[in-house]
């Protein structure tokens, strides 16, 4: 028989048949093989278990913050590893990693790279050494090179070893929090962005100083108003941020300044980029003709700045703008809050996380106050235990006793009479801690100092009291503090403005030519041997109309077909497309009547083809001319007839300002049933002539 062997791995015991030489071939019944396929259903539920156990641990232990103490678990175990090691000095950071691991069992690489992160935010590790630079992106220094320690504000609103409740380690050796008793919104000051099983969190950084203010005014039943701020500084349009809820998003821009008639600087960054990424950005939009600059320069070390130089002959204001149309100077940031509370991922906004930490804060400090109050009142209950017992000379009693159990009834007895002044009842054990005391204390004892120190213990006790009473006075007055103590230096970095999107087609550079073979119907910026019609950019449409009336719009290319014989070919405005209006003349059909058409294009889609005739067989375009609508003159045309017997009247007129303006997908005015010889624009005397 085979040997069996079994395997444990997260709980789930397999075993697995060790081969034998002894093992015959046995032949598959069809019983058999109906088990094989029924096991195989096994197997999809054990893997589908499988797959939700792994989604649930790596959104609850992994790539999710909590909402308790915003912290992810690596992050939460780098802490309480460093308030392990804390005694004052900087520790390495490669023995902080080593100890992390104890409660921290995926690798060293990733426990740095979150330290590295956690210490980049500037709130909680007090850094000294290379850690990076997040202006320029360049890495940090290795971490037996590094050292790092917690901050003073880290350890004034992070731990608590009474208000945590702790866990076993994933050994069991050891214990670690739960979550930390954070007092303070550090979800929205630090910002955090995680990628987890089905679904993403992204939460913007908010201002120290700002998110403090915020606390107190949910203390004050005030509603707070809650904005990001970057570190980069930057600008930041927030007016679709939506409180931080899914779908809301933040335009933020770098900050640019005009030097020189031929020279920018980029002084700020917008929000998730770098030095080097920012350039690159502007390199590729160089590269392919849509900025056009001479060179960069970057100068950044503890500021950002970033020279950006001008060909002569350029306009600062309108780079600027192409820089924030084509390069990542100007981006959008969307925003997902995304939580861990009670066990399971929550979405919420800006506010109500806020509203979250501040409660927290205040539950934190009920706790620590009623702590403080329990001790304080042990701390009274003794002292005044330890007065009577050595100003009543209760210890003298005990000398005659011969066994323990009657020293202890001794004491008892003593302090029977004085036993209602306090506010418990005598315990053994307090009578045990009374029998510990030296006799050099006793000898040396003060009652002077004794009753200073009891009244110092119930001026405690009352004022933690009344803290107590009046605990959200007590979590604003703990607010404002922190904010004093903690707030200078953190102002506000992201300046608030509203701005609109940059239109890319108005700020391109036209650095290519558009050229055309009207007779074969094709038009390029790469037919440089044929008819030159005007400058454009790779992002331009081109507009086209040919003799049989067909209209069509397409992106610039190199060669396209517009169809044969084109007539009219020109840029379209597809930010404005009735900036122009068209006056047409056509045949309707082989042998129709002539039509004059006043009209506008409207708005188009990409490669259609449209009828600017009634769509006949044989229709054809005898004129076509446009103007500017705004303050442009339309055309007067003069329509020459084919003599025909009995025709007396060999012209006719047509002056398209009394033709009403219409729509691309208008007949137009009946001129003439007669055939048509040509049809030529007038000049303006003949116009006023006409007109007169």
């Amino acid at each position: 028989m085979p040997r069996k062997k079994t395997s444990k791995k997260d709980n789930l015991e397999l075993e697995f048949d060790q081969p034998s030489e002894e093992l015959e071939a046995v032949p598959v019944s069809d019983e058999d093989i109906f088990s094989i396929k029924t096991d195989a259903g096994h197997v999809d539920d054990m893997f589908s278990d499988w797959f939700l156990d792994y989604a649930s641990y790596v959104i609850l232990e992994r790539a999710v913050p909590h909402a308790n103490d915003g912290l992810k678990p690596v992050q939460r175990r780098i802490l309480h590893s460093m308030r392990e090691l804390e005694d004052g000095r900087y520790n390495k950071v490669a023995n902080v990693i080593g100890n992390t691991m104890k409660y921290h069992p995926h690798g060293d690489a990733s426990i740095g790279d979150a330290m590295v992160q956690l210490g980049q935010k500037e709130l909680l590790i007090d850094m000294q050494g290379n850690w990076g630079n997040t202006l320029t992106g360049d890495s940090a220094a290795a971490p037996r090179y590094i050292e790092a320690r917690l901050s003073k504000f880290a350890l004034d609103v992070v731990f608590n070893p009474k208000t945590t409740q702790w866990l076993s380690s994933y050994d069991g050796r050891n214990k670690e929090p739960d979550t930390l008793p954070v007092k303070f919104p550090l979800l929205l000051a630090q910002g955090a962005e995680g990628i987890a099983v089905g679904l993403s969190c992204k939460i913007l950084p908010h201002n120290f100083n700002e998110l403090l203010d915020g606390c107190i005014a949910l203390l004050r039943k005030e509603k707070p108003e809650l904005v990001p701020d970057f570190p980069t500084g930057g600008i930041a349009d927030v007016s679709e941020y939506n409180n931080g809820k899914r779908g809301g998003r933040v335009k933020v821009r770098a900050r640019i300044e005009t030097r020189s008639k031929l020279l920018l600087a980029i002084t700020e960054l917008p929000f998730g980029k770098t030095t080097t990424s920012l350039i690159d950005s502007i390199l590729a939009a160089n590269e392919k003709g849509k900025i056009k600059i001479a060179r960069v320069e970057d100068n950044t070390a503890d500021v950002v700045e970033i020279l950006v130089y001008l060909p002569s002959g350029s306009d600062p204001e309108t780079v600027e703008q192409a820089l924030y149309a084509f390069t990542d100077c100007e981006l959008s940031v969307s925003t997902n809050i995304c939580v861990i509370e009670n066990e399971k991922p929550h979405f919420f906004s800006a506010q109500d996380l806020l509203y979250l930490a501040t409660e927290k804060t205040r539950n934190l400090l009920q706790l620590e106050l009623e702590i403080q109050l329990g001790e304080l009142e042990e701390k009274w209950h003794f002292s005044s235990l330890e007065k009577i017992f050595i100003e009543k000379r209760i210890y003298r009693r005990i000398e005659e006793e011969e066994t323990w159990e009657a020293v202890i009834a001794t004491v008892d007895e003593g302090l029977k009479p004085y036993k209602k002044l306090f506010k418990r009842e005598v315990t053994q054990d307090d009578i045990l801690r009374l029998l510990e005391i030296k006799i050099k204390r006793i000898s040396k004892f003060d009652s002077l100092k004794a009753d200073e120190q009891i009244k110092a213990l119930e001026d405690d006790i009352e004022t933690t009291k009344k803290n107590l009473k009046y605990l959200t006075k007590y979590a604003i007055k703990w607010f404002t503090e922190l904010k004093k103590k903690y707030g200078e230096g953190r102002e506000r970095k992201t300046v608030l403005a509203s701005f609109e999107r940059v239109v890319a087609q108005d700020v391109v550079i036209a650095n290519e030519t558009l050229y055309v073979d009207k007779k074969e119907g094709f038009a390029g910026i790469g037919m440089k041997k044929d008819e030159a019609v005007c400058k454009c950019s790779n992002l331009d449409d081109v507009i086209a109309i040919n003799q049989e009336g067909k209209l069509i719009v397409s992106k610039v290319s190199d060669k396209a077909f517009f169809g044969k014989n084109i007539l009219h070919i020109d840029i379209f405005n597809r930010a404005d497309p009735n900036a122009l209006t068209y006056c047409l003349v056509y045949r309707d059909g082989k042998t129709g009547p002539t039509l004059a058409k006043h009209f506008t294009t409207g708005g188009v889609t990409r490669d259609k083809e449209y009828d600017l005739t009634k769509g006949k067989p044989g229709s054809r375009v005898f004129y076509i001319s446009c103007y500017p609508t705004e303050g442009g003159e339309p055309d007067a045309v003069k329509i020459n007839l084919k003599p025909a017997p009995r025709l007396r009247k060999t012209e006719e007129e047509v002056l398209f300002k009394d033709l009403a303006v219409r729509g691309r997908s208008s007949g137009g005015n009946i001129v003439t049933k007669n055939a048509v010889r040509n049809v030529v624009r007038m000049t303006k005397a003949a116009r006023e002539e006409a007109e007169g």
